[in-house]
């Protein structure tokens, strides 16, 4: 049984960075493309990144340029870097897997996507 499991959340300043994993254990094979997601009360949630099975990467205009997606060389842990933190980045962060595989382009829409975490806390405070 496919588990998600994401790390690295925590309380940062403004301005700062923070590295978030997303760890798959069990079967994984039928899945190809990954997600992240954050999510504040009230809120839907939102898609901000994803990662292709030929390595594109898309992100929302709201983290462009100041958050980076990556895989390790195993393809079993995804990482999302995350610069210049502001107080919107604040939320619980989700990633996700999608079982139907894309190529240059990527979904950042929730209801592409089947397998979830359950998400890590991530504060923007001074």
């Amino acid at each position: 049984q496919l588990q998600l499991v994401e790390s690295g959340g925590g309380l940062v300043q403004p301005g700062g960075s923070l590295t978030l994993a997303c760890t798959a254990s069990g079967s994984a094979t039928d899945y190809f493309t990954l997600g992240w997601f954050r999510q504040v009360p009230g809120k839907e949630r939102e898609g901000i990144s994803c990662l292709a099975s030929d390595g594109t990467t898309r992100y929302s205009d709201s983290v462009k340029g100041r958050f980076t997606v990556s895989r390790d060389r195993a393809k079993t842990v995804v990482s999302l870097q995350m610069n210049n933190l502001q107080n919107e980045d604040a939320g619980v962060y989700f990633c996700a897997l999608s079982k139907v595989e894309y190529r240059r382009t990527c979904p950042t829409a929730a209801s592409t996507y089947s397998a979830w975490g359950q998400g890590t806390q991530v504060t923007v405070s001074p």
